[in-house]
C-alpha cells in the first residue's frame, strides 16, 4: 500500500531526545526550543518566534492578541483547517467566510472588502498548499480599514511571496509541525510575531499568564499571574525531535519538490487532454510541496479515482468539508459573499500521496489509472 503521508526522519531525532534526557530538561523552553526559535527568527526575520503545542495553539494565542471579543468579525476563507476559525470563536468571535480564488484556492482578495463591517478586526489568510495569498493587496486593504492580519501558515513553512517567508508578513503568523507537515515534530506549531508591540504580552499568554519569561531573564525578582493565557510550550522531547528536521529544512524541502514535479510533469497530458486540472503557482511565489493535489471534473469522478486507486493499493484522500457549510461553521459564522468557487472545488479536489522518498514512478502510475477513466 502507498500510503499518503509517511513522516521522514532525518535519523538524529531519537539521539538528540536522548540528549534532551541527558540534560534534564524536560520541560518548556529548554537548549532544543531555542535552537528551534533562533532557527525560525533567522530564517524568517521575524521580530520573535515562539514554539507552541500546535498551530491550533499560536492560533489561538493569535485570537487573544487581537483582542478579539464576543461580536467581533474576523474575515477568513472557508476552505480551511477548523483550527483557523475555532481559534477566534473560542473568543466569542465571529468567521465571516469569503470564497477562494479558482487558481490557487486561496482566499479571494477581491471579496474581503465587501466583507467588512464595524465589527471586523483582523484578517486571516490561509495560505493553502503552501502557496502564498496575494499579501500585498492584503495587507493594503488591513491598513487602510485599521485591521490586523493573522497569517495561517500552517502549510507554508519555507514557502515565500514576494521572497518573504510565509507567515512573516501580516502582524501575526502562525506555523504547523504536525505529521502531515513538511518540518514534522508530531505535533508542535510556532507562533511568529513580527509586530514587536505584541512580543512581551505574547510571552505571558504562552507561559499560563505570567510573567515567568521575565523572571528568568532576571527583569523582575519573581514570577506571578499578570494576564490571560495558558499552557503553550511544547515539551523540550517535542523541540528536540523537531531541531533534527529544521536543520535538513532545505534538503527535505528540495526532496519534496523534486515529488511534486513528478507528479506535475505526469498529470501535464491529462490535463492537457481536459481529464483534471493541475495546481497553479503564481510568478510571486515559491512553494514548498506541501501537497499534490489535482481538481477532477465532477464528484463522482473523483470517487470512482479513490476508489480505483485504492484497488492499486494508492491511497489518495479529499480535503476540507467547507466550514460555512458545516454545522459549526453554519451556528458560530456567517458567509461575507458567494461561496460558488468553495462549493464547487471542495467536491472535485483530490490529493495524492506526497512524501519524502516517494518513489519517482508513483505519478507515473497514478496518471495511468487517471487515463483510463
Amino acid at each position: 500500500m502507498i500510503p499518503f503521508n509517511k513522516p521522514y526522519m532525518t535519523g538524529r531525532e531519537l539521539w538528540y531526545i536522548a540528549q534532551a534526557h541527558t540534560n534534564g530538561h524536560l520541560a518548556g523552553d529548554g537548549m532544543y526550543t531555542n535552537k528551534c526559535r533562533t532557527w525560525l527568527e533567522t530564517f524568517t526575520g521575524t521580530k520573535k518566534a515562539l514554539l507552541t503545542h500546535s498551530c491550533t495553539a499560536a492560533l489561538e494565542m493569535a485570537a487573544i492578541l487581537a483582542n478579539i471579543q464576543p461580536g467581533d468579525e474576523v474575515i477568513m476563507p472557508s476552505y480551511t483547517f477548523v483550527s483557523t476559525a475555532n481559534a477566534f470563536v473560542l473568543r466569542g468571535g465571529v468567521p465571516v467566510f469569503v470564497d477562494i480564488r479558482p487558481d490557487t484556492l486561496n482566499i479571494d482578495e477581491t471579496k474581503i472588502e465587501a466583507a467588512i463591517t464595524s465589527r471586523t478586526k483582523a484578517i486571516v489568510p490561509v495560505h493553502y498548499a503552501g502557496v502564498g495569498c496575494e499579501m500585498n493587496v492584503i495587507l493594503d486593504i488591513a491598513q487602510r480599514h485599521h485591521l490586523m492580519v493573522i497569517e495561517d501558515a500552517a502549510q507554508g513553512i519555507m514557502s515565500t511571496y514576494a521572497g518573504k517567508p510565509l507567515g512573516s508578513i501580516g502582524h501575526l503568523g502562525a506555523y504547523s509541525f504536525h505529521e502531515t507537515k513538511n518540518i514534522i515534530s508530531g505535533e508542535g506549531g510556532a507562533l511568529l510575531i513580527n509586530d514587536e508591540r505584541f512580543a512581551g504580552r505574547a510571552e505571558i499568554i504562552r507561559e499560563k499568564g505570567t510573567n515567568r519569561s521575565q523572571f528568568f531573564r532576571g527583569e523582575v525578582d519573581k514570577y506571578s499571574w499578570v494576564d490571560i493565557g495558558s499552557s503553550y510550550l511544547p515539551g523540550e522531547v517535542i523541540s528536540a525531535f523537531l531541531w533534527a528536521q529544521m536543520e535538513e529544512a532545505q534538503s527535505i524541502t528540495e526532496r519534496r519538490l523534486a515529488a511534486w514535479d513528478s507528479y506535475h510533469m505526469a498529470m501535464a497530458p491529462l490535463e492537457h487532454d481536459g481529464l483534471l486540472r493541475r495546481p497553479i503557482v503564481p510568478s510571486e511565489c515559491r512553494h514548498n510541496a506541501h501537497m499534490y493535489y489535482v481538481l477532477l471534473p465532477s464528484l463522482e469522478k473523483r470517487t470512482k479515482l479513490i476508489a480505483d486507486l485504492k484497488r492499486e493499493g494508492i491511497h489518495s484522500v479529499f480535503h476540507y468539508v467547507p466550514l460555512h457549510s458545516s454545522p459549526a461553521g453554519r451556528l458560530f459564522g456567517r458567509v461575507g459573499s458567494s461561496m460558488a468557487v468553495t462549493d464547487d472545488i471542495s467536491d472535485r479536489l483530490l490529493r495524492l500521496p506526497l512524501w519524502v522518498g516517494l518513489n519517482t514512478e508513483i505519478p507515473k502510475r497514478v496518471a495511468d489509472i487517471i487515463a483510463k477513466q
